[in-house]
This record gives C-alpha cells, sequence and structure tokens, in this order.
C-alpha cells in the first residue's frame, strides 16, 4: 500500500509546529469560553483543526478522553477542564516536533490557569493507525481534521482503533471535511492538499457508513457548517467544489437488529386527535410535541402515510433528546 502521502503529512505537521500557521486550518465553531480558563495565544493560533469536538453534554463524570493528533494543545486543555485527575486526557500523535511544542503550550497553560495541572495531560508519541492504548479504557475519544487525511484503507483502521479503545457506550467525537461532490482524483492524490485535510473530503454519508461500519450503533450529526472552496482559479479543477465542515459523535452502542440510528436532525411531530400516537416500536409521539428521531425511525413513520406526522427535513444539527 502507499502510504507515501502519510510521509507528507508528517512533514507539513512538522513545519506546522515548529511554525505556527495560523490560517492553516479554518475553524467553523467558536472557542468555547470557560469560566476560568485562559488559552495561550500560541495555543490559539495552533488551533488546527476544523470544528470542535468539546461538547458539554459528553464531559461528565470526570472522563477518560484520549485525542488524536494534538495540534498545539487548545482541545487537551479544554478536555482537562472536565477531567481534572491525573492522566485524565491522552495525547497521541506522530510527529516529535508537535509533541514538544504542545507540551511546551500546556506549560504556559499552566501559568495561566491556576486550577490547571500539566499532569492533567499524558503526551504519547503513537500512530492513529496502532493506538497506543489499552483496549476498552476511554469513556471519549476524539479527533479533529485528522481522519480526513487518511485514505480509505487507512481510515477504516483508524476509526476501528478507536472503537477498539473505548469502553462500552464510549464516544467517539469527530470533526472533518466532507464534500458532497465527486472529488477529482488528481486532487485525491495531491500529497499535499490530502495533509491539508482538503482533497480527502468524502460524502457524509460515505463518512457515516464508515463509521457504522466499524460497529459503532449510534452516530449523532451535530453540525454541519461551510468551510472550504476548491476553485478552478487556484486548484486543479474543472469545477468549483464546496467542502463543508461536520461534527458527529459516534456511540459504541450495540448495533440494533435493523441497523444503526443515525440522527441528522430530523424531528417528527403527531397533530391527530389522540393525546399521543404509539407506533409500537418504542416511539412515542406526544400531542404537538415535537421529538427528534434518528433517520431510521423517520423513515418508517413516513412509511405509514399518516397526515397526521409530520416529518421534518434534516437539518443537519442534533443535539440530544431523541427517540432512541
Amino acid at each position: 500500500m502507499d502510504q507515501d502521502y502519510l510521509e507528507t503529512t508528517k512533514d507539513v505537521y512538522r513545519e506546522a509546529a515548529e511554525n505556527p500557521q495560523e490560517g492553516l486550518c479554518c475553524t467553523t465553531t467558536p472557542v468555547w469560553q470557560l469560566p476560568g480558563l485562559q488559552v495561550p495565544a500560541k495555543m490559539m493560533t495552533m488551533n488546527y483543526g476544523c470544528g470542535s469536538t468539546i461538547h458539554l453534554r459528553d464531559l461528565v463524570n470526570d472522563p477518560k478522553i484520549l485525542y488524536v493528533g494534538v495540534g498545539g494543545g487548545m482541545e487537551l486543555l479544554q478536555f482537562s477542564y472536565f477531567s481534572r485527575q491525573a492522566a485524565g486526557v491522552t495525547g497521541v500523535d506522530i510527529v516529535d516536533e508537535m509533541l514538544q511544542v504542545c507540551k511546551e503550550n500546556l506549560a504556559e497553560a499552566e501559568r495561566q490557569n491556576p486550577w490547571f495541572s500539566s499532569d492533567f495531560i499524558s503526551l504519547v508519541k503513537g500512530d492513529a493507525l496502532q493506538l497506543p492504548v489499552e483496549d476498552d479504557s476511554m469513556d471519549i475519544a476524539a479527533q479533529n481534521c485528522l481522519f480526513n487525511i487518511f485514505k480509505q484503507d487507512d481510515l477504516k483502521k483508524a476509526i476501528q482503533e478507536m472503537y477498539r479503545v473505548l469502553k462500552p457506550h464510549g464516544r467517539l467525537v469527530l470533526s472533518d471535511p466532507v464534500c458532497e461532490q465527486q472529488m477529482p482524483e488528481n486532487l485525491k492524490e495531491d500529497k499535499r492538499l490530502r495533509a491539508l485535510c482538503l482533497s480527502g473530503s468524502l460524502p457524509l454519508n460515505e463518512y457515516i457508513k464508515m463509521i457504522t461500519n466499524a460497529g459503532f450503533g449510534t452516530v449523532e450529526i451535530r453540525a454541519r457548517r461551510a468551510y472550504r472552496i476548491l476553485d478552478p482559479l487556484n486548484y486543479d479543477t474543472t469545477e468549483r467544489l464546496f467542502i463543508e465542515s461536520v461534527e458527529v459523535c459516534a456511540i459504541k452502542d450495540p448495533m440494533p437488529a435493523d441497523g444503526p440510528c443515525v440522527f441528522t436532525g430530523k424531528t417528527a411531530i403527531y397533530h391527530g386527535d389522540q393525546q399521543y400516537f404509539d407506533d409500537g416500536l418504542g416511539h412515542v409521539l406526544m400531542h404537538n410535541q415535537p421529538l427528534a428521531v434518528c433517520d431510521k425511525t423517520a423513515a418508517n413513520l413516513a412509511g405509514l402515510n399518516r397526515p397526521d406526522i409530520f416529518i421534518s427535513n434534516s437539518t443537519w444539527f442534533y443535539d440530544g433528546g431523541g427517540c432512541c
């Protein structure tokens, strides 16, 4: 298998560690402003991601957290805010220079934040395709704008590795670019563009399929936002390519017999002449009260052809409270 592209990726992020590049990525999510949290300026400059993997409803009961691809350490610091314990957060990266700069940034964060200790975070050299982490040991595993770099076979391995290290019902939180148009082969094979998290962008449904194929029984699409344009003027393409960033949570739930529950922001509303509607499958719609439903349940309800049940389109923003 040709893995030369991974060496190019290491070179790109080695340079990004030694010479921080504010414009390397374009984060679509505002940085969390948390009480008592100060993010050092260099750490902020090195926020090399396309979204956020910090979601407050995941971060309860002092979770053990794995973060792959440490960048400047900002999300490691944010995660440690919710897991203030020795080695509560493990950061894994393959690039020595990035690990060193991250360590320096965390030392500065310790000077600026009285509550924070560098002992909260364990930095480990390792490969996303063979994580140096025990099976079933993490409550949360996260990556931001890393998996988009991998070609399909390597992406499959990376997702399987995250599944392996998560505890039952643990959460894989991802932020990656996606593209619904067909990415030209010449751009896919451009090693630098792939390293910059652009030309490896998959359609969202393909991305979700790779996650569910690894065994994740529940998937939440938490955000979907405009990200970048690859245009004929600046890139070797004959059409304008629109890239979005998505934030996804995949939960290590058992796989339902009828397939995974994927939440894309659909809602069902019953507005008939009864107090509620029960579909007999565990879903109760109270009168005129919206219920977030997974795509599978939405399709089943739509198949009933009832004029008193309304199903919304996907909003691509889901924040819990759903049917499953």
